[in-house]
């Protein structure tokens, strides 16, 4: 059997109806979300499932459904998917991964997503920022954007580095905005906002990373059960104390999801399956894994028809 890599999406993934046709199918799914509702002391699963979406969209809650959503898949196809080489996650995707690999408990890592919601979101509302994806250039010329738009006194940082001509800058409204100016006369093909309600993975985030911190250093955390690759250094990470920093470290630092791939692929990945709602990784790996088979696995449909497409 080819090694397997396992990918976790991150926000934006988020839907109504999220999970609820794997709940309805499966018996593993259903308890999942009935242990999230719990852990929570809210109905996450109606959340997830009917809506509304602007609420399910808060980053306060995108981020747990997806936790969940992810989680519940992995339990119902764990058992055939065979061994598992590596795992990552883009974004909040990293923490499901841990999930997956038993680095904390599904509730206490529930709980510190949510909390991770709840602190970005705060953070959004004292230092607001957005991000835009860049695309037609590559990583140098829009570093060097960045870098001359903080020279102007203004914050913007590359954000997500994820595919060639695909990188995400984050910062103030208004660097972002200079960028996107600057980025179409040097010729990018397109400067896309994103509908975020922060300016994730840049120093605005960074009173959210301190109360992070603090909060991860009262949760129980294991040696992963497989390789974990880091957002943050791209290389697999085992050592707890290890995996709290780099959680914390994430929130202000560039998610490397190019490398990211890249390295599972240096640790002998050969297939990749994409846990959770939606499409977006399994796109990014056409380019980041060309030519290396990636299925994405978040309905009963997908997972009925997952032995012939991995």
């Amino acid at each position: 059997m080819r090694k397997l890599g396992l990918l976790f999406p991150g926000q934006g993934s988020q839907h109504v109806g999220m999970g609820r046709g794997l709940a309805g199918r499966f018996l593993a799914a259903r308890e999942t979300f009935e242990e999230a509702d719990d852990a929570l002391g809210f109905p996450l699963s109606r959340l997830a499932w009917e809506g509304p979406l602007e609420v399910l969209t808060a980053t306060e809650n995108a981020q747990p459904a997806l936790y969940v959503h992810s989680l519940a898949v992995y339990r119902v196809v764990r058992e055939r998917l065979g061994p598992v080489a590596a795992a990552s996650g883009h974004s909040l995707g990293e923490l499901s991964a841990h999930g997956a690999a038993g680095t904390w408990s599904f509730a206490d890592g529930l709980r510190a997503v949510r909390l991770r919601g709840e602190l970005m979101a705060r953070a959004g509302d004292t230092t607001p920022g957005t991000m835009a994806a860049v695309l037609g250039l590559d990583e140098g010329a829009i570093t060097g954007l960045c870098e001359g738009t903080a020279a102007a006194g203004m914050i913007v940082v590359p954000a997500n580095l994820n595919a060639p001509g695909q990188v995400v800058v984050s910062g103030e409204a208004g660097a972002i905005e200079r960028i996107s100016c600057q980025a179409k006369k040097m010729g990018a093909r397109r400067v896309v906002e994103l509908k975020v309600s922060a300016a994730f993975h840049s120093p605005l985030m960074g009173p959210a990373a301190e109360a992070f911190r603090e909060a991860l250093e009262q949760t129980a955390f294991h040696r992963p059960e497989f390789p974990v690759v880091s957002n943050v250094t791209a290389a697999p990470v085992e050592e707890p104390r290890r995996i709290r920093e780099l959680l914390v470290r994430q929130l202000t630092a560039p998610v490397r999801w190019m490398e990211c791939v890249g390295r599972m692929r240096a640790l002998g990945v050969e297939r990749f399956a994409e846990l959770g709602p939606g499409r977006v990784l399994a796109g990014l790996n056409r380019r980041n894994a060309r030519g290396v088979p990636t299925v994405s696995l978040g309905t009963p449909e997908s997972i009925d028809q997952m032995e012939s497409a991995i």
